[in-house]
């Protein structure tokens, strides 16, 4: 086995991924969930199912005021646009560290770790499958909103919103590969990436203006990247202007925590190793 193909195995972060790796790892990933078909389809109704809800709850409580909705018409667009964007957020954040779970339980974690894999590798590859359907279901349930539950969708900027995301999962899967790394070291945290992203969404507004929230969490939301997650999608499907600040913030933030997160996960990995305690759970 060559050194650099080895990389996964020694917990060192090795070289880019390479794409037939990745699509290895996602085609694998798409024959197994497809597998189970009912739960496959399930997964696109219950989002269906959660716009029709916040729908309702638009019509029955009325809309705050304009002014904290940013570019959304009403209170349902703003609920709409953050559940697309969470759906993508939560794959990307809790993606990796389910992954890891599953193989571990499975008793096939340290075998894939043995391949000649690197690190990079290794942490995309599990999550690309995940990554590419959640990015796909929230084009679904914009263009679902628009068809069935009446979201204006005149102005929406679509290369705006693809790009928008687009990063946003590059971004946040730099919190998911971190995630996944702190769960192979404390191994029973399987609850900890679905409070992370739970925090995450609150914060970044997901469900309801910033402005809500008390005067020390307001503070601390503008500086969490959902927050432009969530205001770069919202400007990009309701015409505004401000969703190029957003990407370039969202870029940034991916291009220092991506090497940080997969140097983590490289870390953990040799730690495990050298404990023998890789296939734990």
């Amino acid at each position: 086995m060559s050194a650099s193909g080895a990389a996964a195995e020694d917990g060192r972060p090795g070289r880019v991924p390479r794409a037939g790796v990745l699509l290895a790892l996602a085609g694998r990933d798409f024959l197994l969930a497809r597998s189970y078909r009912v739960a496959f389809a399930l997964d696109l109704v219950l989002g269906i199912v959660s716009l029709a809800i916040f729908y309702f709850i638009s019509k029955s409580l009325g809309d705050p005021s304009p002014a904290s909705l940013g570019e959304a018409p009403d209170y349902f667009s703003f609920a709409a646009v953050g559940i697309a964007v969470t759906v993508v957020m939560e794959s990307a954040a809790i993606g990796l560290s389910t992954r890891l779970r599953e193989e571990q339980m499975t008793g096939t974690l340290e075998a894939l770790v043995a391949q000649p894999l690197s690190v990079p590798e290794l942490a995309f590859g599990l999550t690309t499958y995940s990554y590419v359907f959640a990015t796909l279901r929230a084009g679904v349930y914009i263009l679902a909103a628009g068809l069935l539950l009446g979201l204006d969708l005149s102005k929406t900027n679509w290369p705006a919103f693809v790009l928008m995301l687009l990063v946003t999962g590059i971004a946040f899967t730099a919190i998911g590969i971190s995630l996944g790394a702190v769960v192979l070291l404390v191994k029973r945290a399987r609850a900890l990436p679905g409070l992370v992203t739970l925090v995450l969404g609150l914060l970044g507004g997901a469900y309801f203006p910033i402005s809500a929230l008390p005067e020390p969490l307001e503070r601390l939301a503008q500086v969490v990247p959902t927050r432009r997650a969530f205001d770069g999608l919202r400007d990009a499907v309701f015409g505004g202007e401000g969703w190029v600040a957003d990407l370039l913030v969202l870029a940034a933030f991916s291009a220092v925590g991506l090497p940080l997160a997969v140097y983590t996960l490289a870390l953990a990995l040799k730690f495990n190793r050298a404990r023998g305690s890789l296939a734990q759970f």
